[in-house]
């Protein structure tokens, strides 16, 4: 099936550097796998567009059986995930998502990342968004349990109400903090497990025969063969595990890990990187942002950006500076690699854009009251000699390489 190949393909893609994982990747992860029980091709595929068009009774079957154990599965996730996000920002030491957050609440050290985040800022100013911040707690923590209950109840409104209220949360991060919206696209769709059937569907139930006990049984056995061990793996994992076992360096740390307590606090500070490095003719670039002028101040396209001018995986870069050993160099002689290949530096040719070496910066501001940020201050996170690549192969560096930039 389809399913099963997509989690297969995303899983080895996200187990080639397990370092580079992230909440995104959990997501897919667990949403794929628990897809591949669910008969989506029944619902959201060509086929059954086809079937339900010409009629078939085929088209019926899909609403026989609503109830299984990947849906419960999944459903069950799904709770798991909006109770660790919204319990973890509720027990925050700091407060930070409740009225009297000091010195500034969650959403309003959130809601500046982006143009439409600074229009929202500007529109419900700094008293609206400390007024807000601890409804999105409750909204995490109550979303998922009023959707069961409404699904218990058999109240549609209540369900869709519940979904919506979510999804437009979703919506909201995906305008407000860069490089979200991949993560809030995935978080809506986890939802479709939660749409309530039609007044069709419930028709047609009454007109299926119910399948045999027998048929029932063979087809929760594969599930129930794969579904329970990864579900008991997860708790085992984040309960009973010891903290060696936990090392991304595991294959089932990749598989069985399953937290999502993710913007716990309020931002106190916002971050950016940048890596000035000198070129064989003299110049000075900046590596990291891939551009020929050096600029220190906060990136961001009309708002200032906690992220790496870099986006996705690169994200994740700066959080891996500790490696040392062959993954430290792999790790920063990529960057001199990269510059390399993109400039045309190969043979010989182009040679006065070849990069000789770089620091990489780590830079800062607080974050402050009214849209204000602090005086930006700056670490070195690592000087890298580009040379020593080319050491290797072509003999001993210039005297002229090692000067510091």
């Amino acid at each position: 099936r389809p399913a099963c190949l997509s989690w297969y393909l995303y899983l080895s893609l996200t187990l080639r550097n397990t370092w580079l994982n992230f909440i995104l990747d959990r997501y897919f992860h667990y949403m794929l796998f628990y897809s591949m029980f669910l008969p989506m091709s029944n619902v959201w595929s060509v086929d059954s567009m086809l079937l339900e068009k010409s009629g078939n009774d085929k088209a019926k079957a899909v609403t026989n059986e609503i109830v299984t154990i990947a849906t419960i599965a999944m459903k069950a996730q799904v709770l798991w995930i909006y109770l660790d996000a919204g319990l973890g920002k509720y027990n925050d030491p700091l407060k930070g998502w409740t009225w009297d957050a000091d010195p500034l609440p969650a959403l309003d050290t959130y809601a500046r990342h982006t143009v439409a985040a600074r229009y929202l800022y500007a529109l419900l100013t700094p008293v609206g968004l400390r007024l807000m911040t601890p409804t999105v707690v409750w909204a995490e923590i109550l979303s998922v349990p009023t959707a069961l209950l409404g699904s218990y109840l058999g109240k549609r409104n209540i369900v869709l109400s519940a979904i919506g209220l979510i999804c437009s949360l979703h919506i909201g991060i995906a305008f407000s903090v860069r490089n979200s919206v991949l993560l809030s696209s995935v978080a809506c769709a986890a939802w479709c497990v939660f749409l309530p059937p039609t007044s069709d569907d419930l028709v047609c139930q009454q007109q299926i025969k119910v399948r045999s006990q027998k048929a029932k049984k063979k087809g929760l056995a594969i599930p129930s063969l794969l579904i329970i061990p990864m579900v008991l793996g997860s708790i085992w994992f984040e309960t009973m595990s010891e903290e060696c076992n936990q090392s991304m360096k595991h294959v089932y740390s990749t598989l069985l890990h399953n937290r999502w307590n993710v913007f716990i606090g309020a931002e106190e500070y916002v971050t950016w990187e940048i890596a000035p490095g000198r070129l064989a003719d003299g110049s000075v670039v900046d590596v990291w942002g891939q551009k020929d002028t050096i600029d220190w101040a906060m990136p961001g396209t009309g708002a200032p950006s906690t992220s790496s001018s870099r986006p996705g995986r690169w994200r994740s870069f700066p959080y891996l500076a500790e490696l040392d050993g062959e993954e430290g160099e792999a790790l920063w002689g990529y960057l001199c690699k990269q510059w390399d290949d993109e400039n045309g530096v190969v043979n010989g040719q182009n040679a006065g854009r070849k990069l000789l070496r770089y620091n990489f910066f780590m830079l800062q501001a607080d974050v402050m009251p009214n849209m204000g940020f602090s005086a930006t201050r700056k670490r070195l996170i690592h000087s890298r000699d580009c040379t020593k690549i080319i050491e290797k192969k072509e003999g001993p560096k210039s005297e002229s390489s090692t000067s510091e930039l």
